[in-house]
């Protein structure tokens, strides 16, 4: 994603152009407490840079709880972890007392039996205009009001979420392709125009963007919703078509062919049936990250956009793997906190860490592919229940 929900977006995020992971059932995977020793790089971290995070992330559990709203197996209910906030908000940030609240509150749980996997995703910046223009002719759409979560009957019925209800009947909502080809014209959506579908295209894979208007200022614009169509890796599409290799894939590399394809980029990138509608930010600080599933800024590095059959959003998690710097990759272990989600991230070691905004972010995010290892720092009574239940 998402960065909203679908990243991010669905979002997150990046949501890999490689793949979709099949979910699995939490029984399937196993807990282990292992000690904060054993977690890579513990004692060099910045704690209080962590904590400030989940500090935030606690302000929004402790009021609205949007991050508990689904059941999550691993992270227990919303009220685990409100004695746990109510303590963050009384400890100073320095190194010393941040380590300490960690340590002598909280459990790290490693998950086993599965492999983790880490990809990044980032604000993308982009040239547009508030008007329509010959240069600036591709629109960006809010949410359209006929966009209606389904009911458990027609979510049955047509294996989705969300629809649209025609003569009384509910029935899928409109594909990327008949939205491009006008299906929503005339209603009033545009909110802004950019350059090309592909632009359009990368924004809603990461469900949020910053527009560089002609007119002068920036626009910050996030997720509001999606069809709820079924998302399609057109990365993957390639791939299988030989067009394109596994190695050699990447954000950069896929944006490549599309527009060197230019006869042929609309017409895969209309088989992602999926398409997002944004909203506005206005008023938003220019210098924080975009909102993510939480309804909070994402930190660039520390974000982190999970699977939410398995994890909570506000959920401390520790990650071993490694990042691009400036398209180099090195070591990456850090105590992150889910704030995101996206519909490519399945799976209780799968990652999306936000990377940040702007083109360097992108080229970071665009790179990463890795695998590593996740543990899930929680606390000592939820834990025990955990360990009862999935402890290997």
């Amino acid at each position: 994603m998402n960065t909203g929900y679908w990243l991010r977006r669905n979002i997150a995020g990046l949501v890999s152009v490689l793949s979709i992971i099949a979910p699995a059932s939490a029984d399937e995977f196993r807990l282990k407490a292992v000690g904060f020793a054993d977690l890579p790089g513990w004692a060099q971290e910045d704690h209080g840079a962590a904590l400030g995070v989940l500090t935030g992330a606690c302000g929004e559990l402790t009021t609205s709880g949007v991050g508990f709203a689904r059941k999550a197996a691993f992270s227990g209910s919303r009220n685990d972890w409100l004695a746990l906030c109510e303590k963050a908000g009384q400890i100073g940030q320095s190194h010393s007392a941040a380590r300490h609240f960690f340590e002598s509150q909280l459990v790290p749980l490693a998950i086993f039996q599965t492999r983790g996997q880490f990809t990044g995703y980032f604000e993308p910046e982009v040239s547009g205009s508030r008007k329509q223009t010959c240069t600036f002719h591709v629109p960006i759409l809010s949410r359209p009001d006929d966009l209606v979560k389904l009911s458990k009957s027609a979510n049955s019925r047509l294996g989705l979420s969300y629809g649209r209800i025609a003569n009384g009947k509910a029935r899928p909502y409109f594909s990327r392709k008949e939205i491009e080809e006008g299906q929503l014209a005339a209603r009033g959506l545009e909110i802004a125009y950019l350059k090309s579908w592909e632009d359009l295209f990368f924004m809603q894979v990461q469900g949020s963007g910053r527009v560089k208007l002609k007119e002068g200022g920036t626009m910050r614009l996030a997720y509001a919703a999606k069809t709820g169509l079924s998302y399609t890796s057109i990365g993957k599409v390639l791939i299988d078509r030989g067009e394109m290799t596994r190695e050699g894939m990447s954000m950069q590399a896929l944006r490549g062919w599309l527009e060197k394809h230019p006869q042929q980029a609309r017409q895969i990138m209309w088989l992602n049936q999926s398409y997002v509608f944004f909203r506005e930010l206005k008023g938003a600080d220019s210098s924080s990250g975009p909102v993510g599933a939480q309804k909070l800024p994402l930190t660039k590095l520390r974000s982190l956009a999970v699977d939410r059959n398995y994890w909570a959003l506000g959920v401390p998690l520790w990650i071993s793997t490694s990042v691009f710097s400036e398209g180099q990759p090195v070591p990456f272990n850090r105590l992150m906190i889910a704030q995101d989600t996206g519909s490519a991230i399945k799976g209780p070691a799968r990652g999306d860490i936000f990377m940040g905004t702007g083109h360097q972010a992108g080229l970071d995010a665009g790179a990463m592919d890795q695998s590593g290892s996740m543990t899930a720092l929680v606390p000592r009574r939820l834990a025990a229940r955990l360990l009862k239940k999935y402890g290997r």
